[in-house]
């Protein structure tokens, strides 16, 4: 199909998430038809190529069309695409849930829910938590803690732990209760009998504008729900599997957390799955009878393709020494954004890991990252942000050409404002 016809049909039929359709498409912002990837590399239908700058909304770790995950979603193919997992089990899904449980500490997080996306790993995670509590009879501890500028995405019991404001304004109202505080000393004002659980993006907030938080934080908050019985939760949607330089943002720290949602880069990029990880003590509680069981779960539930990418993904980080190749880029990024850090137009430069955040001083987020286009690079902003966060294998050279292109789309945006 032709880019004109694609466009056409998109703009007749599609609706976009976190897009205003009344700009889409206009002639200074054209509508990309993305058709071919390769590596850290992006094609349109009118062959111009893209560093893929955002991991393709944070997903993507090893590159696009990586022969291992091809090659593993292929075989499952073979055997069969999907199964219910509702009281049956599949080869993939159980081997994808010991290798889960294995990168935490051994006798930890045993349990492994699946789900689809990072939102419903959050969802499933308040429900555990949820009747955790009523299960063992402490029936007051009905509220959840979250923090200020926190998302946990859209699905209505995950947006209510949501803290950035721009995200739930015209919800209607429409959010589960839930508290959020702007820092861990606000919780010394809380009856912690109250509290089922305290949720946390470890170490970054992603859609606040990767702010970080301070060094000691997470195990500061791991102490407190440890000294009060509250269940902690880890969203590692955005920072598991390497993002952070360890495979989990929560290892930095030693903390080991109660539930843990984990999705995005779960299968490499290529498929939507997602985990919620528990302790034995949480899962022990649901054995019994029927009142006992957790009545939640999806359609494609333990999906066999989905397992089988994140096993390659998986073995990708094992034989390819991904953290360790992952380390020297690290430093590298660090380097190369130094001179923006000095730039007239550039508030803050935040980064953990392979994670960038550059903070513009006017809101030109948007300008910049469609400016950055025209010099070969994708990404989007999170309102004045422009976030760097790439695949894990781009080359040096491709690293440089990436800064350089942010650089380059700042100057011009700037110079015009």
């Amino acid at each position: 199909m032709s880019q004109a016809s694609v466009s056409a049909l998109d703009e007749a039929h599609c609706w976009h998430p976190f897009t205003q359709h009344a700009h889409l498409g206009a002639p200074e912002r054209e509508r990309l038809v993305l058709v071919e990837g390769e590596g850290p590399l992006l094609r349109d239908s009118e062959g111009r190529e893209y560093i893929d700058g955002n991991s393709s909304i944070w997903t993507n770790l090893h590159g696009h069309r990586h022969p291992r995950i091809d090659t593993a979603i292929r075989a499952q193919l073979e055997c069969v695409a999907h199964t219910s997992f509702l009281g049956f089990t599949n080869p993939p899904a159980a081997q994808l849930a010991a290798e889960l449980v294995a990168l935490w500490p051994a006798g930890t997080l045993t349990r492994v829910f699946f789900s689809d996306d990072g939102s419903t790993a959050i969802e499933v995670a308040l429900k555990m938590a949820a009747q955790f509590w009523q299960l063992t009879g402490q029936k007051q501890r009905q509220k959840f803690v979250a923090f200020d500028q926190a998302y946990h995405g859209d699905t209505l019991g995950a947006a209510s732990l949501g803290g950035v404001a721009a995200f739930h304004a015209h919800d209607g109202g429409w959010r589960a209760p839930a508290t959020h505080l702007k820092s861990i000393a606000e919780l010394e004002a809380l009856d912690p009998r109250e509290i089922a659980a305290v949720v946390l993006e470890p170490l970054i907030q992603g859609a606040a504008g990767m702010r970080l938080w301070p060094r000691g934080m997470l195990a500061a908050l791991r102490a407190w729900c440890d000294a009060h019985g509250v269940l902690l939760i880890a969203d590692e949607v955005m920072t598991g599997f390497g993002r952070t330089g360890t495979m989990f943002a929560c290892e930095q720290e030693n903390v080991v957390p109660d539930l843990v949602a984990l999705a995005k880069g779960l299968t490499g990029g290529y498929l939507p799955l997602a985990a919620t990880l528990a302790t034995e003590r949480i899962f022990s509680a649901f054995l019994g009878g029927p009142e006992r069981t957790l009545y939640y779960g999806h359609s494609y539930t333990g999906n066999q393709l989905g397992c089988a990418a994140a096993l390659a993904n998986l073995a990708i980080f094992r034989d390819e020494r991904v953290l360790e190749q992952l380390a020297g880029k690290i430093v590298q990024l660090s380097e190369l954004l130094a001179p923006l850090r000095a730039h007239p137009a550039v508030s803050e430069v935040r980064q953990l890991g392979f994670i960038a955040g550059i903070e513009l001083r006017a809101d030109t987020g948007g300008d910049v990252c469609f400016a950055a286009r025209r010099h070969g690079l994708l990404t989007r902003p999170i309102r004045d942000t422009v976030v760097l966060m790439p695949p894990y294998c781009i080359a040096d050279a491709q690293l440089a050409r990436a800064v350089a292109a942010l650089a380059a789309a700042i100057n011009e945006v700037c110079a015009s404002t």
